[in-house]
């Protein structure tokens, strides 16, 4: 009987094993040497970092990004705090449903859910991209958790009446851009390339994993959905910010890379006349992303704390 109990535990342990260690052949796990961690929700599992103790750093991405963009960051910061990075649904190692809306209020409330799973405090909420709004989203309804906040090229407010917004909104979920997007992973490809400021530093080996992740075209709902709500979430990027007051007080950093073709000097000065007394770091040869173009400076930020 022992013996049986004994056989039964190891196999248990193998298969957790297993689980924990089933990662795609395209990861680089030198680049991503990461346990996995999964929220369960009805639609399907949240993948996320977890790694370190101490007060907790919680970073969160857009699109088509994943965890993998703030892998340099959680390398080093995690040797002195808790560093949690989830994966939108629809992203990254997550399940892709693709009967799913994929709305970012939808990933707004998935965010929440996973949030309060975890019961933290003194939060420093790091957001780039449409993990703006989507982060941001939980600060509002829970400010008291909130120790900082630090903005990386992003937005939290309508743009519709915006033409540079609109043009673009309108390119990528026309015929020719969602075909684009669907069937030969556009944006993970192409447009990941021109929103960086350096191309030499998005060599081919990293460039892969911004659109690996998105490998059949059922898979890339969420990639297409995303640029369509840019114009589309109008109603709810406008609730966003009118509740600012609630959250712009906490201590901010902004870390902006000025040569974003998505977000622009004109995006981060309306951040700024719009919060109380930011910190403002300008990158002048980084574009979209500072936590993939230039990690050492949200790292030496962070180690400010």
């Amino acid at each position: 009987m022992n013996r049986i109990i004994i056989l039964i535990l190891i196999s248990i342990s193998m298969n957790l094993s297993a689980q924990n260690t089933n990662y795609p052949k395209w990861l680089d796990r030198a680049e991503y040497p990461f346990e996995n961690n999964y929220f369960e929700l009805s639609i399907g599992k949240i993948h996320y970092i977890d790694e370190g103790k101490g007060e907790p750093i919680v970073m969160v991405h857009g699109n088509p990004g994943w965890s993998f963009e703030f892998r340099n960051i959680v390398k080093e910061l995690s040797k002195t705090h808790r560093c949690i990075v989830p994966d939108q649904i629809g992203f990254g190692l997550s399940n892709k449903p693709y009967d799913w809306d994929f709305l970012p209020k939808s990933h707004a409330q998935n965010f929440e859910l996973f949030m309060d799973s975890l019961n933290l405090d003194n939060i420093t909420l790091v957001v780039n991209d449409w993990g703006g709004p989507i982060g941001l989203s939980y600060a509002l309804k829970h400010p008291e958790k909130i120790k900082k906040i630090i903005i990386l090229n992003t937005w939290m407010w309508s743009v519709e009446n915006d033409p540079y917004y609109q043009k673009f909104s309108k390119f990528m979920v026309g015929g020719f851009g969602k075909f684009m997007i669907k069937h030969f992973n556009f944006f993970g490809r192409k447009v990941v390339k021109k929103a960086v400021g350096n191309k030499k530093k998005l060599d081919r080996q990293i460039h892969r994993h911004y659109f690996k992740h998105l490998e059949t075209k059922k898979d890339r709902k969420g990639c297409y959905v995303f640029p369509k709500e840019i114009i589309g979430s109008s109603e709810w990027l406008n609730c966003l910010w009118q509740e600012k007051e609630k959250i712009n007080s906490i201590p901010t950093t902004i870390i902006w890379g000025m040569k974003d073709i998505a977000f622009r000097e004109q995006e981060l000065n309306y951040w700024i006349e719009n919060w109380n007394n930011p910190k403002v770091i300008k990158l002048k040869e980084i574009g979209h992303f500072p936590q993939e173009e230039a990690p050492e400076k949200i790292i030496s930020e962070l180690k400010l704390e």
